[in-house]
């Protein structure tokens, strides 16, 4: 197959638009859907300056995703004094996978020199996820644990290290399997609260609401949001990139994993289901975020820890109680 911009050989065929695309046309529709998403969420405030540039914590896993979306960022503003770029990696106590995955973010950050720093679960939380999956109180997958002591962590640092925005690698495939948990467990308030945690735009929209509103979480971004894995996981190879591809030992979302697979048939069979999928939700949880705002949680302060909950515990606490008792 020759590529459909310059007859070169075709290192992809995007069934959702017909396209055929080169090892360099493939690259350039990247990095361009990225850069639009970077302008049609006004991720870059106007009033940006050098003398008060915005700070934008990444979130480093080693994978593909995250690995990518730091590559581009470094690339779009290495040059530019307003944006100042720092990447935040959690070592999550799993033997012969995290280490390597820290070696890819290592070698990233260095040869481009991104201020790089690493926290672990056992030094926040005297855990490990290998002993966690092991013991597991509370009968749930290890990606439940995970999922909430790594928010919890990404959180705390980002506001340590001064972040106006927390940016994750989350890429189309992630992004629609979420809409379509989220819509298909009826869960309108969730639909909301994500609109406009990171979804929404910032700098307020037609009704003056801006994305982090609540200032209770840094805000959150996903540059990526708009490139189906596929996509990414070719440009890393392309461009040579130092990720780690290998998937999480204790990764067991059975629900995830089922709507990955349907998805994925879908798209098969209906090209464009994933772009049409999003397209439907942003605009139907922009509707649930306006009707549902003055329902939003009354955040108290944690018993243990001075986070932000709804009860006297927050989940985080409520796990490590839970895995302490046992």
């Amino acid at each position: 197959m020759e590529c459909d911009k310059c007859g070169a050989d075709a290192v992809l065929h995007a069934a959702y638009s017909g396209l055929h695309l080169c090892e360099e046309h493939l690259c350039a529709s990247v990095e361009k859907r990225v850069h639009r998403r970077i302008r049609d969420d006004n991720l870059l405030p106007k009033d940006a300056t050098p003398e008060d540039p915005e700070t934008w914590v990444i979130g480093l896993s080693g994978g593909k995703d995250s690995v990518v979306l730091t590559d581009i960022l470094f690339d779009t503003f290495e040059a530019d004094p307003r944006v100042e770029l720092v990447a935040l990696s959690i070592h999550e106590g799993i033997d012969g996978y995290r280490d390597e995955s820290l070696d890819a973010c290592k070698e990233l950050t260095a040869d481009r020199d991104i201020r790089h720093e690493v926290v672990s679960y056992a030094d926040e939380f005297d855990i490990r996820m290998d002993e966690v999956a092991e013991d597991d109180p509370k009968d749930m997958s290890a990606c439940a644990y995970c999922g909430v002591f790594r928010r919890d962590v990404l959180s705390r640092y980002a506001d340590d290290l001064g972040a106006d925005k927390l940016l994750t690698g989350h890429n189309l495939d992630d992004e629609a399997e979420t809409a379509l948990m989220n819509f298909l467990e009826g869960d309108i308030t969730q639909i909301a609260q994500q609109f406009d945690a990171s979804l929404g735009p910032f700098g307020g929209d037609e009704h003056g609401h801006t994305r982090g509103d609540s200032g209770e979480f840094i805000p959150r971004a996903k540059p990526l949001r708009d490139i189906p894995e596929r996509e990414v996981a070719l440009y890393a190879r392309l461009r040579e990139l130092p990720a780690h591809i290998t998937e999480c030992p204790h990764s067991s979302e059975a629900y995830r994993g089922e709507i990955q697979e349907l998805l994925y048939e879908l798209e098969e069979r209906h090209p464009g289901t994933r772009h049409s999928i999003m397209a439907g939700y942003e605009k139907l949880a922009a509707l649930a975020a306006s009707e549902h705002r003055s329902e939003s949680p009354n955040f108290d302060e944690c018993e243990n820890c001075g986070g932000p909950t709804t009860g006297d515990l927050c989940r985080k606490c409520g796990l490590l109680d839970a895995l302490e008792a046992v």
